[in-house]
């Protein structure tokens, strides 16, 4: 299935340098031209729309090259000081935009002849060590101050250009995104309970409050056509196998399954007709009434929803739905989860849910089970097994202080092979870097809400460039 398209990261570059060099040494401006386009070339290779600002060696074009980029609301602004350059034209920059301001200062060569070398060579070779001036004036000025100091020749370098970038990009998305809420939360759960208007001032994340209502209504709309096509996806994207061992499975029944078809549609245009970018949702229902069947055949089309880059969190874990946006739009999946067993003696962590997982980051067909009952809610119906594809993951919470301050929780380790609980939940063997009671220790010390996200690869540079950018806690618990 295709997710959802992202606009490309749009970054406003420029290079920096000092007027004064220019008569003195005759070969350096069109050096730093060259290696201008050179790097507009590589950004663009990124995946980047690159909104050129071209050379700033003198204030008046600082002004000029700061508005064109507030004007292009550009996500990410980068400097390169490709010879000395005098601060005092870079601050303006930072000043007319609300985009980051990220600092480029490489060195182009990683030695030189100490013997030969000349001073219009070390204008350019050099130019790397004068990030510190800049940096010490966006201090004073009380901007935020974010640096790659390093060599254009080591991959390592632009592989943290490239985080920014995604970072800055992520930034945007959450300013622009619209959440769905969907119910009420799971009773009880001190833990996930929120505040929309701290998302709002926090990530910048717009909350759409929605109705069950408003489900319904669309369930209306549905039309004979929709749930057979959304049957045949259903089919194409699960395989439905005879029970599994535990007693609460069973086979799935074809009229349940045409319900949560029916449920997939109307979701469909629920988020449709809401522009969302994700959803948190949950409703307890009562005596077999008609929100609560809603409510209990969400699995499907929800796990549908987030494969196709629209995350939605089970239990109206909002914070959750914020992680698993984050990982979605840093290629990263994000699966709803919990940690749900330490296994001592084989030495790794299982991770999942009941509930929608994001089938999309799966290592092979996922599974649909009948489900006799919910533990702990209310209804039967379909719901979703598989686990997260083997390789590098990513485990990212999103909790909040008792001072009501969002705060970031992540930790890297690897999905390893074996047998997952046949108990129709996502679950997923994950090994970290301490051992499975170390890491239960040290994750749960950090206060995180019970829930996160669980995607594929090492995105720990991402989500500390993140957390810079949205001026949120970070805590690592490995890495």
């Amino acid at each position: 299935m295709e997710r959802n398209k992202r606009p490309k990261p749009r970054v406003g570059y420029f290079g920096s340098g000092l007027a004064a060099y220019w008569p003195q040494f005759p070969s350096l401006r069109p050096a730093v031209m060259a290696a201008m386009e050179q790097h507009i070339g590589k950004l663009r290779e990124m995946g980047c729309e690159v909104v050129p600002g071209g050379l700033v060696d003198r204030a008046e074009r600082a002004n000029e090259v700061g508005d064109l980029f507030a004007r292009e609301r550009v996500d990410l602004i980068i400097g390169e000081i490709l010879t000395y350059t005098a601060s005092h034209v870079l601050v303006p920059i930072a000043q007319r935009n609300i985009a980051p301001y990220l600092t480029l200062a490489l060195q182009m060569v990683p030695t030189v002849d100490y013997e030969r070398h000349t001073t219009e060579d070390m204008t350019l070779i050099g130019a790397a060590m004068t990030a510190p001036e800049v940096a010490c004036a966006f201090e004073r000025c009380a901007l935020p101050f974010h640096c790659v100091v390093g060599g254009d020749f080591e991959e390592r370098t632009w592989t943290r250009v490239k985080e920014w970038i995604e970072a800055a990009a992520t930034k945007r998305a959450l300013m622009d995104s619209r959440l769905g809420y969907l119910g009420h939360y799971y009773p009880g759960m001190l833990d996930m309970y929120t505040d929309f208007t701290m998302h709002q001032g926090q990530v910048g994340a717009h909350i759409e409050i929605l109705e069950m209502c408003d489900l319904q209504y669309r369930m209306g709309l549905v039309t004979e056509a929709e749930i057979e096509r959304k049957l045949a996806e259903i089919r194409e994207t699960f395989i439905m196998p005879p029970p599994g061992y535990d007693s609460i499975t069973e086979k799935v029944d074809p009229t349940e399954l045409r319900f949560a078809a029916h449920v997939a549609c109307a979701e469909d245009r629920l988020a449709a007709d809401f522009s969302l970018d994700g959803l948190a949702y949950y409703y307890r229902g009562w005596n077999d009434n008609e929100y609560e069947r809603l409510a209990a055949a969400m699995i499907v089309g929800n796990s549908l929803l987030t494969a196709r880059g629209i995350p939605c969190s089970g239990e109206a874990d909002l914070k959750t739905c914020v992680a698993m946006f984050i990982l979605e739009h840093f290629g990263a999946g994000g699966s709803f989860c919990e940690l749900y067993l330490l296994d001592f003696e084989g030495g790794f962590v299982v991770a999942g849910h009941d509930g929608p997982g994001h089938v999309g980051i799966g290592d092979k067909k996922p599974i649909l089970r009948g489900m006799k009952l919910f533990h702990g809610k209310a209804g039967r119906g379909v719901s979703v097994e598989f686990n997260v594809k083997n390789g590098p993951v990513t485990m990212l919470g999103v909790t909040q202080n008792r001072h009501g301050k969002l705060k970031l929780i992540a930790a890297q380790g690897e999905s390893i092979p074996g047998p997952i609980l046949q108990v129709g939940n996502t679950n997923t063997r994950v090994r970290f870097s301490m051992p499975p009671g170390d890491f239960g220790q040290a994750w749960t010390e950090t206060g995180s809400t019970h829930h996160f996200a669980l995607g594929v690869g090492h995105q720990l540079g991402k989500i500390e460039k993140l957390a810079k950018l949205l001026d949120l806690e970070l805590v690592v618990v490995c890495r």
